[in-house]
């Protein structure tokens, strides 16, 4: 088995990162360091981080800062957009043996990542069912969702996924190890496509979408799209995953947003290029049409450029 993971890092302290910063600072499970740029770091510090109520002040290092020495395990919880940047930010805790989990949407960071340091540092990942929100330093969420992680190769008996697996349990962190890391990476994706930009342009917290046909009708009009494009791949997706997304959604908080959702609220960047954008591109390699998507793309980037003016 591989060694026990003692040094987490984590790179990225939004909504997901405070989630699971949170839960392993609590249960004292492992050495936790959050990653941050001198400016972050002094308004973390200054302002500290609420979440749930409790002030946390975590222990931050900066990029040049080689802390504690290399990580056992680093967590990746930033936006696409950010990725390159962590990417960097992360060198100096990359050792031989370090583990990286890319929780980001989409279904690309891994193989970005894996460029820079290896694919064999990579187990792929990605976090479903949390509600969590967050405003300026202030994160609540009433479910922490559960990591869903695994090798590639897949094969459950990874030595990675062992020691990931034995830290999450130690740490409370709900997790599943599927048989098809990939076909539940698309599986994820295609819930992103649908519930991200349909919340994000309607303004739609989760509580819409657990009654409103119509609401349901756009999430899965967007849905279908990439389900076509799976097939073209070989990927087993079906109808019946897109009435799980629905399922899923009914058991989180009415009043939970997405992220993209809050990013819109708040006149952030989106995520857009890897949801509709991705799905564009798709279509045109395989011969796709994609006008739903080509719809959702535009009228995010749309808005993105009203809350820039």
């Amino acid at each position: 088995m591989e060694k026990k993971i003692n040094t987490v890092y984590i790179s990225g302290l939004g909504a997901v990162g405070c989630v699971y910063a949170s839960l392993i600072h609590d249960t004292k499970s492992a050495s936790l360091s959050v990653i941050a740029d001198s400016d972050r770091i002094k308004r973390y510090s200054d302002n500290g981080i609420t979440i749930n109520g409790g002030k946390y002040s975590f222990n931050y290092v900066a990029p040049d800062n080689r802390g504690n020495g290399p990580a056992d395990l680093i967590l990746i919880a930033v936006k696409q957009h950010n990725l390159a940047e962590s990417i960097d930010a992360i060198k100096n805790f990359v050792g031989n043996d370090t583990i990286i989990l890319s929780l980001l949407n989409g279904i690309t960071s891994e193989d970005i990542i894996g460029e820079v340091y290896g694919r064999e540092k990579i187990l792929h990942s990605f976090v479903v069912a949390t509600d969590a929100v967050r405003e300026g330093t202030v994160v609540k969420f009433s479910n922490s969702g559960r990591i869903v992680f695994g090798s590639e190769k897949g094969s459950k008996e990874n030595s990675k996924v062992e020691a990931v697996k034995e830290l999450f349990d130690r740490s409370g962190i709900s997790y599943v190890v599927p048989d098809d890391i990939t076909r539940e990476q698309w599986w994820k994706f295609m819930m992103n496509v649908g519930i991200n930009q349909v919340s994000a342009i309607l303004r739609a917290p989760y509580g819409v979408f657990h009654d409103t046909v119509e609401a349901q009708e756009l999430l899965r009009m967007a849905s279908m799209e990439v389900l076509a494009i799976a097939e073209k791949k070989g990927i087993q997706l079906t109808d019946n995953d897109i009435k799980e997304h629905l399922e899923v959604f009914r058991k989180l908080s009415p009043a939970g947003k997405t992220s993209m959702f809050q990013d819109v609220e708040a006149g952030r960047k989106t995520e857009v290029e890897i949801f509709s954008g991705a799905v564009i591109d798709l279509g045109k390699q395989y011969g796709i049409p994609t006008p739903v998507n080509d719809i959702l793309f535009r009228m995010i980037r749309t808005i993105e450029q009203m809350n820039s003016m």
